[in-house]
């Protein structure tokens, strides 16, 4: 089968690459050939690793239009993103979580590596750290790979919404617009990793749910992924509420910073407690990160630093 695909307007030197490196390394990956007529591009080969190609080289186009140049790394990183959306599965090495559009998302830190660790051997995992250390980041990375490989049936994401008391009827709007300035960051990091082709038919069927922890109630989850992030801020009833809708196929992560909690009592925390209670339930696995593990902004290491410090002073 035969393909031509019209470059016109592209900067082709850039996105064949020097002596066409990026070419030859296509041509390996996906046993095509590419000739260049002009401008151009023919692929010939098997029929649906010609249209694998042909995205890929729309990705490559699009990449080397936002940032003006492209590189081998860049290639295989979207050679694995094209793999995943076509559920072609990446041979995945162990600190890798999951083959995202940015690229693999994996291990930065010793901590982050005990993060992946933990929750690879446990049903559940509850995890403390401060904020930048890829805590959310990570749990949803490991859900959005669970889903792709058909672990799962389901993914649940929730948050409390403290700042409203978990009561948002008196907020304008839906039940979506009263919440989603609460889950924006689970939204975020769902948009990093899953293409919108396919991340808003998900969200659209529920196969993907972001709600507030409020709205956990009364429900039994199997065959489902479950993440509840800041649950520094879910009290004692909520976390137990949360931690019994697991069902049967299941996996859970919770995720919280015990130095932002935002009730009103910090004892009032269901993080904190349940940090006491079920460190010796076979199944439940316990990590802590620290400031050395954060990967935002160098900066926000400095400035975790000196809440420490200030919180040292006043005790």
């Amino acid at each position: 089968m035969l393909k031509t695909i019209d470059l016109k307007g592209i900067d082709l030197a850039s996105l064949f690459g020097v002596a066409d490196a990026h070419i030859k390394l296509i041509e390996k990956k996906y046993s095509v050939t590419l000739l260049a007529r002009g401008s151009s591009l023919q692929i010939d080969g098997d029929e649906k690793n010609i249209k694998m190609v042909a995205g890929l080289i729309h990705e490559m186009n699009q990449t080397l239009s936002r940032r003006g140049s492209l590189t081998t790394g860049d290639i295989n990183k979207l050679i694995q993103l094209v793999n995943v959306e076509n559920n072609i599965k990446p041979e995945m090495p162990e600190d890798v979580i999951h083959y995202a559009r940015q690229g693999a998302i994996s291990a930065r830190t010793p901590g982050q590596n005990k993060y992946i660790e933990v929750v690879r051997k446990n049903d559940i995992t509850l995890s403390i750290g401060p904020a930048g250390t890829g805590k959310t980041y990570m749990a949803v990375a490991f859900a959005v790979a669970a889903l792709e490989r058909h672990e799962v049936g389901r993914i649940i994401l929730c948050r409390p919404a403290v700042e409203a008391g978990e009561n948002l009827g008196f907020l304008p709007g839906d039940l979506k617009e009263k919440v989603d300035p609460y889950l924006a960051p689970l939204y975020d990091a769902l948009a990093d990793m899953l293409p919108q082709t396919k991340l808003k038919p998900w969200l659209a069927k529920k196969v993907i749910q972001v709600i507030p922890l409020a709205y956990m109630r009364g429900r039994t989850l199997d065959n489902a992924f479950l993440i509840l992030d800041e649950a520094q801020n879910a009290t004692s009833m909520q976390m137990k509420m949360f931690l019994t809708r697991l069902g049967v196929n299941s996996k859970t992560i919770i995720n919280g910073d015990i130095t932002q909690i935002d009730l009103p009592r910090k004892s009032d925390s269901g993080l904190i407690q349940v940090y006491d209670i079920l460190r010796n339930i076979d199944g439940i696995g316990f990590v802590e990160l620290t400031k050395s593990d954060v990967v935002r902004h160098r900066l926000v290491k400095e400035i975790i630093k000196a809440y420490e410090l200030l919180d040292g002073n006043q005790d």
